[in-house]
């Protein structure tokens, strides 16, 4: 029932910009947490930009001050604006809800997730 899909990525050169939306359907808007993770294949995922349903953000160190994650209730969607972005930033990016409020150390481990989506591709050229 719960559904997720991400949409925004491509190609970008490096110190450019780009904006990643999640569409939410099935799911009661706020109700937990939801975040973005990264994957580069032959490494872990990686938690980047978390929100909870009280509406405090996490980011992983890397991304700080340059990835800003926002929702809009109205649409339902999930948004992460990446800006200066970096070769390192290349990956599959996915959106994930869960279930539950997370808190903040929580916020961005890839287990505390129940729902995700396929993932959108994010390629940053140097």
């Amino acid at each position: 029932q719960v559904q997720l899909v991400e949409s925004g990525g491509g190609s970008v050169e490096s110190g450019g910009s780009l904006t990643l939306s999640c569409e939410v359907s099935g799911y009661t808007w706020n109700s937990g947490s939801m975040a973005w993770f990264r994957q580069v294949p032959g490494k872990e995922r990686e938690g980047v930009a978390g929100i909870g349903g009280d509406g405090s953000t996490s980011y992983t160190e890397s991304v700080k001050g340059r990835f800003t994650v926002f929702q809009d209730n109205a649409k339902n969607a999930l948004y992460l604006r990446m800006t200066s972005l970096q070769p390192e930033d290349t990956a599959t990016y996915h959106c994930a809800a869960s279930a539950f409020k997370l808190g903040d150390t929580m916020r961005l481990k890839a287990y505390g997730y129940n729902y995700w989506g396929q993932g959108t591709q994010v390629t940053v050229s140097s």
